[in-house]
């Protein structure tokens, strides 16, 4: 695996362990309120799905770690979650907020092309 690619896809993975404590532990907080321009009851009312969102997001940086852990033997894993990143931005630019697509779908994207040159 090249450097490049993986200061790359450490800087995906640590981005979405920072998005689960911000759905997790700061949904509630002026800290997530101001990220996420929350009213304070509308943080309240959808806790429960922003911690699970939290949890996945976890789960992608545990997969983008797991692939560089292995070296060159675990490009496919690490193809493969960042190709779940992507896919999950898009979503999110799609559906929820165009922001998403810049902040999470760009630097999965600029991973998985200096991952396969």
């Amino acid at each position: 695996m090249n450097p490049a690619a993986q200061i790359v896809i450490m800087m995906v993975a640590l981005l979405h362990f920072w998005f689960l404590i911000l759905e997790m532990f700061l949904w509630n907080k002026p800290t997530g309120h101001r990220i996420f321009r929350l009213t304070p009851e509308f943080a309240a009312a959808s806790r429960s799905l922003a911690a699970n969102q939290g949890l996945y997001n976890g789960f992608l940086a545990a997969g983008l770690l797991w692939g560089m852990s292995m070296g060159s033997s675990g490009n496919h894993i690490s193809m493969f979650f960042l190709g779940c990143v992507i896919v999950a931005g898009v979503f999110g630019a799609m559906t929820v907020n165009p922001r998403i697509f810049w902040i999470q779908t760009m630097p999965a994207f600029i991973a998985l092309v200096l991952l396969a040159i």
